[in-house]
């Protein structure tokens, strides 16, 4: 590889968290070669988080299930552009995609007989481990180059987006507590009366309360008729504002609530006092990365409710959890019986406790 690559790309193709959970080896790689352009490759709808992010050039998208013609314009218009890239994920297209579009490829991988021949692709492999948080295995990359790890996750966002949180007016004397209610898949989702009475346990001790939510119509439908069963004066900002202006919001708010998403991600990056719930997802492999932690090891065990900094992470109720699953179903449709037996009492606990250390 070369000591100083004038291009570099960085694949990252899943989800909106995974994707924001990329930028601190985009950092990482920004200091090591600041002369360097960065881009970035992701699914299309995931590009948002990364709009703003002052490291990158651009970002490269792909749909998840592009067509044949699709493909072959876009493998087109890689092939060996880059002198180094780098898959973040350990699937068969982001290893194919670093192969096609470096002359120098790095990756994850995993270790296993029948994922051995995609070594062949890249110059350098990093072994896929998953006890280690997603944050580390990506800085894993970058120290397989030499690269120093700079481990801040990093939330940006525009001028714009800054006017458009301003906007909303939440700017009066009252504190503001931001709740994101829905998690996109059912099986991430609490229940509805647990927002109902940490609203109402938040609006009596004098919060101004702001219900968060994307541009997608069973969201907006949910979180509609989540806020015609909450107290009046509560803030919908559901479809108004876009990830950026949802991060510039959340730079303005003393609290935040929310379940296993992106958003949480960002509030918890961005040093919001944060209360994550967590169902069958393993909180040491997705669990928000605290703004400034720069411990040597996960910042979170496997088991129980835990607290970190500015950071409560909430576990569903069940012994079962995290069971790695979609679902007591095992599907994104289906709901968690671990989270539906999460009590309101708990996530309440967990606001008082972090509302006076913070």
């Amino acid at each position: 590889m070369s000591a100083d690559p004038r291009e570099v790309l960085v694949i990252v193709t899943r989800r909106i968290g995974d994707v924001l959970l990329a930028t601190p080896v985009i950092r990482s790689l920004k200091r090591a070669f600041p002369r360097a352009a960065l881009d970035a490759l992701v699914f299309e709808g995931t590009e948002g988080v990364l709009a703003a992010n002052p490291d990158l050039r651009r970002t490269l998208t792909i749909p998840p299930r592009p067509t044949l013609a699709q493909h072959l314009a876009f493998i087109a218009r890689l092939f060996r552009r880059y002198p180094v890239a780098l898959s973040l994920v350990p699937g068969d297209r982001p290893t194919l995609y670093a192969y096609l579009a470096g002359r120098w490829r790095a990756g994850l991988l995993l270790d296993t007989p029948r994922e051995r021949w995609k070594r062949r692709l890249l110059q350098r492999w990093v072994a896929f481990d998953a006890n280690q948080h997603t944050v580390r295995m990506h800085l894993a990359v970058a120290a397989a180059l030499g690269v120093a790890p700079h481990g801040a996750v990093v939330p940006a966002w525009s001028e714009a987006d800054t006017r458009a949180a301003a906007a909303t007016g939440t700017d009066d004397s009252r504190p503001l507590a931001v709740l994101h209610t829905y998690p996109k898949f059912n099986y991430k989702m609490w229940h509805e009366q647990g927002w109902i009475d940490v609203a109402r346990w938040l609006q009596v001790r004098g919060w101004r309360i702001a219900l968060t939510g994307s541009d997608d119509a069973a969201e907006i439908a949910f979180v509609n008729a989540l806020a015609a069963r909450l107290p009046a004066g509560i803030l919908n900002l559901a479809g108004r504002l876009p990830l950026g202006a949802v991060a510039a919001l959340l730079a303005r708010a003393q609290l935040y609530v929310g379940p296993d998403t992106a958003v949480t991600h960002l509030a918890a990056a961005l040093g919001v006092p944060t209360v994550a719930l967590f169902g069958p997802t393993d909180i040491v492999k997705w669990g928000p990365w605290p703004r400034d932690y720069a411990g040597n090891g996960n910042p979170w065990r496997r088991l129980g409710d835990q607290a970190l900094g500015r950071v409560r992470v909430l576990q569903g109720r069940a012994p079962c959890a995290p069971c790695n699953q979609e679902g007591c179903g095992r599907s994104i449709t289906s709901f968690s019986d671990c989270l539906l037996a999460l009590p309101s009492r708990a996530v309440i606990a967990a606001i008082e406790d972090l509302v006076q250390v913070a």
